[in-house]
């Protein structure tokens, strides 16, 4: 039967498909054994829903088979601490494409507790279960599920989860991390955990990601090639000056810039190359976004 003749799916029977296949998708990716997975995503709106949901059968239970044969830290494909370290916090989850993305790389990936029960939703191998266990969490119901993984209590609630998380990979000499869920839902957490990334500048590098936006901590002189037009917004935290710019629509010339009252909120590339920004004085955040 060719794929013309095939009934089309319902629009709500394809939603469901399509949920179900990106948690699935992101245990796979994270083994990179994704393709097959993502031949039959691409598929999906030529195909029967019978003869989708037989071939995703038959995939599960390959993946068990694979898991089986597996490390359970084999996701990371890339052992090398240089690259950077994964931190999942409990704010809107982001895209699974995304958080895919980032598992490939990362060497290590550390679940705050309180994300912990929707990590274990999307079937992603934890490596450092941290966090204060307050609420009656209890960790130890990871250690065979998880197996092996390290619990970190942390109940000192002079800092948050975030940080000690930071202060964990200080300590274990990882250079840089990427942190996704740590926007979104309650502001003053998604305000706390990116203006954070200040108290780091010397000891770690710092990206926090989500859907629309990526945000990091400048250097005093920063160049990067972008594309025109690609939007972005510089964030000082606190007052920051002496800041200069090339390739901005917005130019700053030894312009300073205060949290509160001016910031550099919506500016854009005006046109493909190298952009240089630079500054004096202060702590200044860019945040590349995706609208």
């Amino acid at each position: 039967m060719s794929l013309q003749e095939l009934a089309p799916v319902a629009l709500e029977e394809q939603e469901k498909i399509l949920f179900h296949c990106e948690k699935l998708f992101i245990a796979i990716r994270a083994r990179r054994i994704g393709f097959q997975l993502l031949f039959f995503y691409l598929t999906l709106q030529s195909t029967n829903q019978k003869i989708f949901i037989s071939y995703l059968e038959n995939l599960k239970s390959e993946i068990k088979i694979l898991k089986s044969k597996i490390s359970m830290s084999s996701h990371h494909i890339v052992r090398d601490d240089q690259e950077p370290a994964l931190i999942i916090a409990n704010g809107a989850a982001c895209h699974p494409e995304l958080l895919g993305q980032l598992l490939e790389w990362s060497p290590l990936v550390i679940v705050l507790d309180s994300a912990m029960e929707r990590v274990m939703e999307l079937d992603i191998k934890v490596d450092v279960l941290l966090g204060d266990f307050d609420l009656g969490f209890n960790p130890e119901q990871y250690q065979t599920s998880q197996y092996p993984i390290e619990i970190i209590h942390t109940p000192d609630q002079n800092k948050t989860d975030l940080e000690k998380a930071f202060d964990y990979l200080i300590d274990r000499k990882i250079p840089a991390v990427n942190v996704v869920w740590a926007t979104g839902k309650r502001a003053d957490h998604t305000i706390t955990n990116i203006t954070n990334i200040t108290r780091y500048r010397e000891t770690l590098k710092i990206v926090i990601l989500d859907d629309h936006s990526k945000v990091f901590l400048l250097p005093k002189k920063f160049e990067k090639w972008y594309t025109a037009n690609t939007p972005i917004s510089l964030i000082p935290v606190g007052q920051v000056t002496g800041i200069h710019s090339e390739n901005l629509f917005y130019p700053l010339q030894d312009d300073s810039l205060t949290i509160g009252y001016r910031t550099g909120s919506s500016n854009r590339f005006t046109k493909d190359g190298i952009v240089k920004i630079e500054h004096d004085k202060g702590d200044l955040l860019m945040m590349e976004c995706m609208d």
